[in-house]
């Protein structure tokens, strides 16, 4: 199972020096990039590569360290530039054994943008099982990261919105749009297609005249209705959107849940204050999400 090298390209609109230096010093890379969690350079000798090492925080207080060589740089008579590199680690829990890629800087002097972009490759650990983890889910994850982080410094480079303040609009982003897919999906579920909650009968009955049947029917359609919206968080890739409509209907289902039976208001967790906070939430999703940095922003293909 051979994998294709991972390459990400991007325009940016700013100038080869601020470019430069925001990727060659490591102070400045490793804010941008999600892919390193520290970068430290080594005491250059003369004659020899520019040596580093990285550190890599994974969660629960594991991290992957590893070893970076800078092979050499070229200028060349156009104005671009190339920045190689040789990276590898010897810590047994790491996928990537050892690899090679660049870095190309090519200038755009009619519009003062560059076309940045990056080519890597690397031998997975663990034989044929990291091969096929590798294939299928880390070289996707880590082509995913490197899309992200060049959207990132697009923006820093372009708008001086730090890396820091986008990382925590996106994952903030990230975790309502989870949120709100475990909110749906539960709700669906749990109380209406398994369950069946007297609850959500009365509801339905106490709003609407029908018999239990219908009722039912009701109950296990919108139970449905709801597993879907669910999906739709998943794979639906313009989130902002749902925050608006859903700053919409939670307010709609509020009231709604109210008419029904207004001695709901005197119940713990009740329809005003559980409606309310999504509302709220949904407020929020709405401010975060806008311009937030996404890999889809970056080429992915020669």
């Amino acid at each position: 199972m051979r994998s294709k090298p991972i390459y990400v390209e991007t325009t940016i609109e700013a100038g080869m020096d601020k470019v430069w230096k925001a990727t060659q010093d490591p102070g400045l890379h490793q804010q941008w990039d999600l892919r390193f969690s520290e970068i430290t350079y080594m005491p250059k000798e003369e004659g020899k590569p520019q040596e580093f090492l990285y550190k890599t925080n994974i969660g629960f207080g594991i991290s992957v360290q590893g070893w970076g060589k800078s092979v050499g740089s070229f200028h060349a008579e156009d104005g671009s530039r190339t920045s190689s590199l040789h990276f590898g680690t010897n810590q047994k829990i790491s996928i990537i054994k050892e690899g090679r890629g660049y870095w190309k800087y090519i200038p755009n002097q009619q519009n003062q943008s560059l076309q940045f972009l990056t080519q890597y490759n690397y031998e997975p650990s663990f034989g044929k099982v990291g091969r096929f983890i590798d294939h299928f889910l880390f070289r996707p994850l880590m082509g995913w990261a490197t899309a992200l982080s060049f959207d990132v410094l697009k923006r820093w480079m372009e708008k001086e919105e730090t890396p820091a303040s986008q990382f925590i609009r996106f994952f903030s982003h990230v975790m309502l749009s989870i949120f709100f897919m475990f909110i749906w999906l539960y709700h669906g579920i749990v109380p209406k297609l398994v369950a069946m909650h007297p609850e959500e009968m009365m509801m339905v009955t106490n709003t609407l005249p029908l018999t239990m049947k219908q009722g039912e029917l009701i109950v296990l359609t919108v139970g449905v209705i709801e597993v879907l919206i669910g999906i739709i968080w998943i794979f639906y890739p313009y989130k902002r959107r749902l925050f608006y409509i859903q700053a919409i209907l939670f307010p709609v289902l509020m009231l709604a849940a109210i008419v029904s039976n207004v001695e709901y208001l005197v119940q713990p967790f009740n329809p005003l204050t559980f409606n309310l906070a999504l509302f709220v939430l949904s407020i929020i999703g709405i401010v975060i999400s806008k311009d937030v940095p996404t890999a889809r922003n970056c080429n992915r293909k020669r």
